[in-house]
């Protein structure tokens, strides 16, 4: 938690005490289904916590806005945003039925009322949203083609409505296969652990 404070420093009570409980939650839940690999649920807040969070360093979401996550695995990057976004609405969808369980109980255990944990693979998703978020679950160019019809229309945040995604490396070929307009943020330039010199937020406009 001292790695999201340093970055963080604006947290309300509540917000403080949800997101420390991740920390016993995840080790918790690991034990009985494994949604975090071993080696990383030591470096839980740096490599999956803070990540998440690192998208609100590119985009604070409005109030109200909705937000969908796909392949969210044990909960990430929607969970730690449904904490600092208390007033936006989050979908996250992962088809893997066990993975969704693990986010219903920790959303419960936090009392979170913005989340709908749902298993569904994102092409059968029928519902519009603000922005969608994920985690490398795919390549940039066909995670693109599963959701560019589930964009609502009006844009109220900073940003145009579209797709913000976490990933590592070197995405010059991915971006390439894209052929999509977009921007990418390196997030070394607002994190300086090691974790996050390769990794980056790619903004792909609806």
């Amino acid at each position: 938690m001292k790695q999201v404070l340093k970055y963080f420093p604006n947290l309300t009570p509540l917000q403080v005490k949800q997101l420390t409980q991740l920390g016993e939650l995840y080790r918790d839940w690991n034990e009985k289904i494994n949604v975090i690999s071993r080696k990383d649920i030591d470096f839980l807040y740096e490599r999956h916590v803070l990540h998440s969070l690192s998208l609100a360093k590119v985009m604070q979401f409005t109030s109200g806005s909705l937000i969908l996550d796909v392949g969210t695995g044990g909960g990430f990057p929607g969970i730690p945003l449904a904490i600092l976004y208390p007033d936006s609405h989050f979908h996250l969808v992962d088809s893997i039925g066990k993975k969704i369980k693990v986010v219903q109980e920790v959303s419960q255990a936090l009392r979170l009322q913005n989340i709908k944990a749902e298993q569904i693979r994102a092409e059968e998703l029928r519902n519009r949203y603000d922005f969608v978020l994920s985690r490398a679950v795919t390549q940039l160019a066909p995670f693109y083609e599963w959701v560019k019809g589930k964009f609502l229309k009006e844009n109220h945040n900073p940003l145009n409505n579209g797709i913000l995604y976490l990933k590592g490396g070197d995405l010059a070929e991915e971006l390439q296969a894209l052929k999509k307009k977009h921007v990418v943020y390196s997030l070394s330039d607002f994190f300086e652990e090691e974790f996050f010199e390769t990794k980056k937020v790619v903004y792909i406009p609806a």
